[in-house]
């Protein structure tokens, strides 16, 4: 959806004044300018800086394990991972390739009030496990809660405060921009009659006009696939009159994907929400398990079919447990990888028990990722936090894995 906050002219790049004062205007653009952007009309240049760049102590880029491993499926405990940080100093990557980088993300403070971070090389798609708080941007205030997608375009200046204790993140990061799923939306844009999404159930950020404010900022900004540089800036970097264009965060609840339930198990594809990329060339989807109800055939498995999905790793976040191909493997909070050369499947008797739920109501609440052709591979702190012996969990009657 294209937006208009504030005071903006109407035509693009034309005289335009506030007070006397003429406003400055900025492309934040995508694809070369050919893609979504959005004009941001500032009362200061935003390239004004009060010293020169220098390299942060913060170092985010994902880190390898030593040696050489086994290609092998993962289970990684994310929820028994300890609070410690705030929502850039905390960030743990889990799983990473070349474009794409899973994260899980524990804070317990929010980020000094004269700090901001801007991601200038990947764009984020957070899902809220736990906590509340607000993403203060240029573009406005923008709440989240538990069950919240939270979307932030590349190189958007903001800062992570929490109003709860501490919180519950998981982040994915992506080369490319993140949007809803193409094949939901019409030429116009809109979410199709069939579509499990409505766009506009977004919610968009509040705008409350320009802070300005001179003195030295600082702007953490990540680059070069985790290296962090601090720019200090001469102005406040809230300082937009307005903004117009279909580039700026937003919050999704996971409650408004709408689950489409048919009569037998269908592949993922109809769960999903979200897109990086272009399938079937680069990026991933991500989908939204949400409680439904199961297939009603009357000879329905509800769980789903072994499955080795060759062009695609897949990663998997349980919000709850209560998902029943991995009963009594995972725990809320649990991250599983699963990469495209392995094939997986229901655990233990999964499959048998779950001839049970048949027309019943699930209460599953999970999120998915799913690679185009792009390998992931685990971190060295990732597999610290795996359950040790998953690969070998499916031998068991009852799917259990150690620790």
């Amino acid at each position: 959806m294209i937006l208009r906050r504030g005071k903006v002219p109407k035509v693009p790049h034309t005289e335009f004044r506030v007070g006397g004062r003429l406003a400055l205007e900025e492309i934040h653009g995508t694809y070369g300018f050919s893609g979504p952007h959005s004009r941001k009309m500032h009362l200061r240049y935003p390239t004004v800086q009060a010293a020169l760049p220098v390299p942060a102590s913060l170092d985010l880029t994902p880190r390898p394990p030593a040696g050489r491993l086994a290609l092998q499926p993962y289970h990684i405990r994310a929820g028994a991972i300890p609070h410690a940080g705030d929502a850039v100093t905390g960030r743990i990557p889990l799983v990473y390739g070349p474009s794409t980088t899973v994260s899980a993300v524990k804070p317990k403070a929010s980020m000094p009030a004269d700090v901001f971070f801007r991601n200038g090389d990947r764009h984020e798609l957070w899902f809220v496990q736990d906590g509340t708080g607000v993403l203060e941007t240029e573009f406005g205030a923008l709440s989240w809660k538990k069950g919240h997608y939270v979307v932030v375009p590349k190189a958007t200046t903001c800062r992570w405060t929490l109003s709860s204790p501490r919180a519950f993140l998981l982040l994915v990061e992506s080369v490319f921009p993140i949007v809803f799923a193409p094949h939901h939306l019409n030429a116009a844009g809109q979410a199709t009659l069939m579509a499990p999404i409505v766009e506009t159930e977004v919610e968009a950020p509040e705008f409350a006009g320009p802070v300005d404010r001179l003195g030295r900022f600082r702007v953490l900004v990540k680059h070069d696939g985790g290296l962090v540089s601090r720019l200090t800036l001469a102005h406040h970097p809230f300082d937009l009159i307005g903004w117009e264009g279909a580039l700026y965060p937003f919050a999704f609840p996971i409650s408004s994907h709408h689950g489409i339930a048919r009569e037998m198990h269908t592949a993922p594809p109809i769960h999903q929400t979200f897109q990086a990329g272009q399938a079937p060339f680069s990026g991933f989807s991500i989908c939204s398990f949400v409680p439904q109800i199961e297939g009603w055939h009357p000879k329905e498995v509800p769980a789903p079919y072994a499955h080795h999905n060759v062009d695609s790793d897949e990663c998997m976040f349980f919000s709850n447990a209560d998902y029943g191909a991995r009963k009594g493997v995972i725990e809320e909070g649990s991250l599983t990888f699963h990469p495209g050369s392995l094939p997986h499947s229901p655990h233990g008797r999964a499959a048998e028990t779950s001839l049970r739920d048949r027309g019943r109501m699930s209460g599953r609440l999970a999120v998915m990722l799913d690679t185009f052709f792009e390998s992931l591979r685990v971190t060295a702190q990732g597999r610290r936090w795996r359950d040790l012996d998953y690969a070998l969990s499916w031998a068991r009657a009852d799917g259990r894995s150690g620790t």
